[in-house]
């Protein structure tokens, strides 16, 4: 009888593979499938833009632009929402002493003036409009496909818990300029996405080319942060976090589990809800989690520096080559 009810469950699953495909840009689903309403990632959007025109009428240029050598506010028939002078900002957007006023990311005051709170409003703020633009669209493009997919309640957790994740690591590693932005809890979206093709390989057809393509999306984001003035770990930070909260939260039930309230009653085709490999992928990803979480939360209370621990991590955030220097941390 087990045999049989397996080759029922292996039969529903081939049949219903048929149905799915996956690509870069969205994880295929059944149609028949209940899909949510997308409203927490326009919110996210609205109210990171809300966040920088804020910044921007805080930092009002035209009056508190004291260094005359690095020019005139841009934009300047933008009145107290104008830029910053490009030689200052080239992203168009306040300068570094209103965003570490508003709550950017500054390991001296996360340690020594236990500013903890800064681990999480670094996350909505961003240092310009381009910067900006260039999350928010990865956010709407990769956001509410999961969010139609698996509900504002997961995506809200993952989107909070790999930027503070981002937060953590990103603090661990530099000491001596501030983090602002939102690319710790978009690489936590792509590390969910990779986590969530893993533990449901079975259900998704051309599962290599969608694991290849993933994996070149991954490495290029990587790569484009070694350039200098881009904050990688807490890119990394994110995405790892994210890659872990995959497997906790995106595991989808056995297809036979999803056919037992159809059945007559007593008879079950699939008693357990998910697959054995998922349950230890559950349980693993959820122990590294709150041991990566407190381990690396003791250090950032003891002020230890990550580059002490890790003298080539450093790497991973900038590569000095001939065309540009790496400041230290």
């Amino acid at each position: 009888m087990p045999a049989a009810c397996e080759d029922v469950e292996n039969r529903r699953a081939k049949n219903r593979a048929r149905q799915q495909s996956y690509s870069s840009s969205s994880y295929g689903v059944d149609d028949s499938e209940a899909q949510w309403t997308s409203w927490l990632v326009p919110m996210i959007v609205v109210a990171n833009i809300g966040v920088f025109l804020l910044v921007m009428y805080v930092n009002n240029c035209p009056k508190n632009n004291y260094v005359a050598a690095e020019g005139k506010c841009t934009a300047r028939f933008l009145g107290r929402l104008s830029f910053q002078p490009l030689k200052e900002n080239p992203l168009f957007g306040p300068s570094s002493s209103t965003l570490e006023k508003l709550g950017a990311l500054e390991w001296t005051k996360v340690v020594h003036k236990h500013q903890g709170w800064r681990l999480v409003t670094c996350i909505w703020l961003h240092a310009g409009i381009i910067h900006l633009v260039a999350n928010m669209l990865s956010l709407v493009f990769i956001g509410i496909r999961l969010e139609q997919q698996f509900g504002f309640v997961r995506v809200g957790i993952i989107y909070l818990l790999c930027g503070f994740g981002g937060s953590i690591l990103s603090s661990l590693f530099i000491r001596k300029n501030i983090s602002v932005g939102a690319s710790g809890a978009l690489f936590g979206f792509l590390g969910a996405m990779l986590s969530e093709l893993i533990t449901n390989w079975t259900i998704y057809t051309n599962k290599v080319a969608a694991l290849f393509t993933l994996l070149i999306i991954v490495v290029i984001n990587l790569a484009v942060g070694i350039l200098p003035h881009v904050d990688n770990f807490a890119h990394i930070g994110g995405f790892l976090t994210g890659f872990l909260i995959g497997f906790i939260l995106m595991a989808r039930p056995r297809f036979g589990w999803l056919e037992n309230p159809n059945l007559p009653a007593g008879v079950s085709v699939v008693k357990s809800k998910y697959k054995g490999y998922q349950y230890v992928l559950w349980i693993l990803s959820l122990v590294l989690l709150i041991v990566g979480f407190t381990f690396a939360l003791l250090m950032l209370h003891r002020g230890e520096n990550g580059n002490d621990r890790c003298h080539w991590c450093h790497y991973l955030s900038c590569v000095p080559t001939s065309r540009w220097h790496c400041e230290e941390n």
